[in-house]
C-alpha cells in the first residue's frame, strides 16, 4: 500500500505572488484513502470479483490559498534594501537562490521561522557556489557564500515589523551592506536566523533582487495589531 499511495501521491502548491505582482492559485494535492481502498479492495475482489477498482482519494489543501494571500498582502509592515556587486556572478547567483528559496513564505501567528530549514542545506547539488564568506574573522571560500545577505536583510525587514527575534549571531567582522551589529550570519552546521510570529495575523515575505539590491518587504493583513502579541 505504502508503493501505491507514492504513485498516486501528488503534493499541493501553495498559492504564490509573480514578478509581476500578480496572485498565482494553490494546487490541490491528492493521497491515497488507506481506509477507503482496504474497503473497496476487500469489496472488489471477494464480492465483487472485479479485476480493476477506482483509486480512492483524499484531498492535501494547501497552506496558503489565494483568498489568505491577497488577504495578507495588503499592508507593508517592514522592509530592508541592501546593495551588493553584480559583477561577482557566483556570489550574486548564491543570493539570488537564497532570495528565491524564502520569497512567497508565509508565517502563521505563533510560529516560528528558521533561514535554514526554509532555504536548505546549500549544496552544489541544489545550484549553489563557492564564493566569499567570513570564517573567523578572514574570508575564504565556501559553498553559498552571499546567502549571509539575505539572511541580514531578512533580519532587518522583520525587525522593522515588530517580531519576536530567537535567535541571531553577528558575523566575525563587520560586513559592507549593513551598518555594524545589524547583519545575521547563518550555517547550515552553525547559527541560524530564527524569529516567531508573535502577532495576530500571517506575516508575508517578499524578496526579490533588483539591480544589485536585495530588497525584502514584509506584508501582513490591515487588521494586523502589533498590541496582540502570541507568547
Amino acid at each position: 500500500m505504502e508503493e501505491l499511495d507514492k504513485k498516486v501521491y501528488q503534493e499541493p502548491v501553495n498559492a504564490r505572488i509573480d514578478n509581476n505582482g500578480v496572485i498565482v492559485p494553490e494546487h490541490v494535492g491528492y493521497k491515497l484513502d488507506q481506509q477507503k481502498f482496504k474497503e473497496r479492495f476487500y469489496t472488489s475482489f471477494f464480492e465483487n470479483k472485479s479485476a480493476s477498482m477506482e483509486v480512492p482519494l483524499l484531498k492535501i489543501h494547501p497552506n496558503v490559498d489565494t483568498e489568505l494571500l491577497a488577504n495578507i498582502r495588503t499592508q507593508r509592515i517592514g522592509q530592508y534594501v541592501t546593495h551588493f556587486n553584480p559583477n561577482n556572478k557566483e556570489r550574486s547567483h548564491n543570493i539570488l537562490l537564497s532570495s528565491e528559496a524564502i520569497n512567497n513564505h508565509v508565517v502563521f501567528p505563533g510560529k516560528t521561522f528558521s533561514f535554514n530549514r526554509v532555504v536548505g542545506k546549500r549544496t552544489k547539488e541544489r545550484g549553489y557556489l563557492q564564493a566569499p564568506v567570513i570564517v573567523k574573522g578572514e574570508i575564504a571560500e565556501d559553498i553559498g557564500g552571499g546567502i549571509c545577505q539575505v539572511s541580514s536583510t531578512l533580519f532587518n525587514a522583520v525587525d522593522q515589523a515588530g517580531v519576536q527575534i530567537i535567535e541571531r549571531f553577528s558575523h566575525s567582522k563587520s560586513v559592507p551592506y549593513v551598518p555594524p551589529g545589524r547583519d545575521a550570519t547563518v550555517s547550515w552546521y552553525g547559527p541560524d536566523f530564527t524569529f516567531k510570529n508573535n502577532l495576530n495575523q500571517p506575516l508575508l515575505i517578499q524578496s526579490k533582487i533588483v539591480d544589485g539590491k536585495v530588497i525584502i518587504s514584509i506584508y501582513s493583513s490591515d487588521m494586523v495589531d502589533s498590541s496582540e502579541h502570541f507568547s
